[in-house]
């Protein structure tokens, strides 16, 4: 009996050793509760941006709800506006921070021609170029936001147009069935038609081009009255659910369009654990899971701060 007593308690002193070495090295308990709670923010005040579609009215949200769990006063300014009236705000102090696409600092923002076919490497590019503005970009989400063209599945074999390449074909042999619709945005971008024509070489009749709000574009497609084509975003919930096809980008030409929290260096210079808590937060926001997210608003109807809630919840970030 007093030998497994020894043993027992050699046994209790070596686990003793080993626990007290590895919190010497530096390793670290988890956080009991919700992740954000181990970030206190209280005192501080924060104004969020966003544009004004789903995907952005969302992580607009997903932003506002994390603050505001960590203590802090959070101001609302989703919804207001496209990505010249956001950027203009951020860099003027209107606002302290929105969600912003790689692609779009890159060629929007910072007017650089060519895109960086490389996700990190578009990342660490405009995030550098971008601090000589004040703007710092903490990480990027795994989505890609790309644009991309889309048609509704039953007309894709009638009209033949699989990838972009095919609108050459079509523009040529059927050109009153290449009917597109787009936002007046994307009318006018480098990243846009412009550049979209250019890289293929075709060129849409302008009385076959439909401007209209880009929350109308996807049904527009789904009916084909007005139009057969439309731009869409990669992401957007209403894709499948209107049983829409996306047209291949054969030649390559969207840039990557990871998103990223903007914030205006003043404020992250102040709050620099803004770029641990959103770290975690991005890591989770996937083509999969944003997708989700936006049919969430789009198919079922729920409001933005609802769905980012949930979200948050769902993934342990609140309680």
């Amino acid at each position: 009996m007093r030998s497994l007593g020894k043993k027992v308690l050699v046994l209790a002193v070596l686990l003793a050793v080993l626990v007290a070495a590895a919190t010497a090295g530096g390793a670290k308990p988890k956080p009991k509760g919700p992740l954000l709670n181990q970030f206190k923010f209280r005192g501080a005040e924060f104004t969020v941006g966003s544009k004004k579609f789903t995907e952005q009215l969302i992580l607009g949200q997903i932003a506002i709800q994390a603050l505001k769990a960590t203590g802090a006063k959070v101001n609302d300014q989703t919804d207001l506006g496209g990505t010249s009236v956001n950027r203009e705000a951020l860099l003027s102090g209107k606002i302290d921070m929105y969600w912003e696409y790689t692609g779009t600092g890159w060629i929007t923002h910072l007017k650089q021609t060519k895109p960086i076919p490389d996700s990190l490497k578009q990342f660490l590019a405009v995030a550098k170029a971008d601090r000589a503005n004040g703007v710092k970009w903490l990480d990027r989400a795994p989505l890609d936001n790309t644009y991309a063209f889309a048609v509704r599945k039953e007309m894709v074999k009638k009209l033949g147009v699989t990838k972009i390449s095919d609108f050459k074909k079509l523009l040529r042999t059927n050109k009153k069935a290449a009917t597109l619709c787009i936002g007046t945005e994307f009318s006018t971008r480098d990243d846009g038609l412009p550049g979209v024509e250019k890289k293929y070489g075709i060129k849409f009749p302008s009385e076959n081009l439909a401007k209209v709000d880009e929350g109308l574009i996807y049904k527009l497609t789904d009916e084909g009255k007005v139009c057969n084509f439309g731009e869409v975003f990669a992401t957007d919930g209403r894709i499948q659910g209107l049983g829409l096809f996306v047209i291949k980008d054969d030649k390559k030409f969207f840039p990557i369009y990871n998103a990223a929290l903007t914030v205006r260096l003043s404020v992250f210079n102040k709050y620099p654990k803004l770029a641990a808590m959103f770290k975690l937060i991005s890591k989770k926001l996937t083509n999969q899971a944003m997708t989700k997210l936006n049919a969430e608003r789009d198919i079922r109807g729920r409001f933005p701060e609802e769905i980012a809630k949930a979200w948050l919840k769902q993934n342990k970030f609140i309680k």
